[in-house]
């Protein structure tokens, strides 16, 4: 068995976490991890990886972005009406959305700016558009991003976006992060 798989099984244990429970963590199956620490399976480096990971997140150490974002991200259009987006926000109990025209982040649209579009145009304000009262697009950061720095944006912004290359892959907001702190 290589020295590596050796350490991931005696950090498991000293964590007190289940094969079942690292299972669920890490995306595989329960037999697989058994099958691993056996040395009856040769695994990938990148799940290597993967495991030891999760197993220093559990220690407290690094947790980052990837693990706490919510994929796929819900968006919207400037041409999209305040009636469409607060349904929307309402539905999916979502408090901020960014948006998005022709795949580029063009914006932001929060529950406080549909709130003050109500004040100012009252019951008009339901067929005004996103791109006449959407703010500045969210922060973005890559998905190794440590959770620490995203709380840092977090306080300033309403959410952040996580982005792979071009592609925006999840996004961030203060309640993921508050679950970093409830999680089991």
């Amino acid at each position: 068995m290589f020295p590596e798989i050796e350490e991931l099984r005696r950090k498991r244990k000293k964590l007190g976490v289940s094969q079942k429970k690292l299972a669920e963590l890490v995306g595989v199956s329960q037999p697989l991890i058994a099958r691993i620490e056996s040395g009856n399976f040769d695994p990938k480096l990148s799940l290597v990886k993967k495991i030891h990971r999760v197993l220093e997140e559990i220690e407290g150490g690094r947790v980052e972005a990837r693990v706490v974002m919510n994929s796929p991200v819900i968006y919207v259009s400037p041409s999209d009406s305040l009636k469409r987006v607060a349904e929307l926000m309402t539905r999916k109990e979502i408090s901020q959305l960014p948006v998005i025209e022709r795949g580029r982040v063009v914006g932001s649209i929060t529950e406080t700016d549909i709130v003050r579009a109500v004040i100012e145009k009252g019951s008009q304000a339901e067929n005004i558009r996103v791109g006449e009262v959407m703010g500045e697009p969210f922060p973005t950061i890559d998905p190794d991003e440590s959770v620490s720095v995203v709380s840092k944006l977090l306080m300033e912004y309403p959410a952040v976006l996580v982005v792979q290359g071009e592609e925006i892959v999840g996004i961030v907001t203060k309640q993921d992060v508050m679950k970093t702190v409830t999680r089991d």
